[in-house]
């Protein structure tokens, strides 16, 4: 039986870049140790918060050989594995992998072609056929064009159990609790939202990957440990000090968001690759003072 350790707060890791473009190295070690000194449970390296769609192949492995480095075993670490709409592609570039000091992939849908799905059913078994570490299903129709159903994700995690997880962006409880009701007992239901975590996890969900956890490591990891011990008083305290924020890290797309809010923590500049662009200047502000006021009711004893 294969196992997962991604439950609790893990964290989809931004990819800083300087004002020329560059990936920014100093600034993801400075993340990470971020994060990490923060009590995030595990790492995830080019996620969607991760821009990999923006990466070259050879910029993708040397981040992903960078964060392993860093990382140097500390936490549990997840690459994020997809962006292909050709399922042998991606195959070849999971046979061309090196999982070393990876503990797991994270993997989405195939967006633009919509498949159907038994296609999106026998897309995920082609990759389980050979992935050499636990896959976490990415449900991200917001970003695919394509939601993965409840009755599909069961089908998976009951054929095989190199499914271990999902990672549900849809923010849609109804469709969570179906997954919640009937999933193999060691599959795991991951909140892809961060608006709706701790209401997933209030019906048994075990955990998140955060973006804002890159900005608010502590607090958020506090929310969810919380949450799963019982102490419902403590994270809803948390979710409602914070839930404010989320309208600011997204109203200009994410990471657009989150990287403004790390460039005001200090710990990265805002800087995008095209199409995406920086947060703007009046937004920014907005957000300024919103985190000011988070950190002040985090400060004065919310959390």
């Amino acid at each position: 039986m294969i196992l997962t350790n991604f439950s609790g707060t893990g964290v989809a890791l931004v990819t800083p870049f300087t004002s020329t473009g560059a990936v920014d190295y100093s600034a993801l070690e400075k993340t990470i140790e971020h994060v990490i000194s923060g009590g995030v449970d595990y790492l995830v390296s080019l996620g969607t918060t991760g821009e990999a769609i923006t990466l070259s192949r050879k910029e993708c492995l040397e981040v992903f050989a960078f964060t392993r480095k860093i990382n140097n075993g500390r936490l549990p670490l997840m690459a994020g594995l997809f962006g292909h709409n050709d399922t042998a592609a991606l195959q070849q570039r999971i046979r061309d992998f090196d999982f070393t000091g990876f503990d797991g992939m994270l993997s989405s849908s195939p967006a633009y072609n919509k498949p159907t799905q038994e296609g999106i059913y026998q897309h995920y078994m082609k990759l389980a056929e050979l992935a050499p570490v636990p896959i976490v299903i990415y449900n991200v129709p917001g970003r695919t064009s394509s939601t993965v159903a409840p009755e599909t994700i069961l089908r998976l995690a009951h054929a095989s159990d190199r499914f271990v997880a999902v990672k549900d962006a849809t923010g849609d409880l109804i469709s969570a609790a179906k997954i919640l009701k009937d999933k193999p007992e060691n599959f795991q239901v991951l909140s892809g939202d961060d608006p709706t975590c701790l209401p997933l996890i209030s019906i048994g969900g075990t955990g998140v990957i955060s973006v804002i956890a890159n900005l608010l490591p502590g607090p958020y990891s506090q929310m969810v440990k919380a949450a799963r011990s019982g102490d419902f008083s403590t994270a809803r305290a948390i979710h409602l000090a914070t839930i404010n924020l989320h309208h600011w890290l997204y109203l200009e797309g994410n990471p657009v968001g989150i990287k403004a809010a790390l460039e005001i923590a200090g710990i990265c500049g805002r800087h995008m690759r095209l199409p995406l662009v920086s947060y703007t200047d009046v937004a920014f502000d907005g957000m300024k003072k919103e985190i000011e006021s988070v950190l002040e009711a985090l400060k004065a004893g919310v959390a």
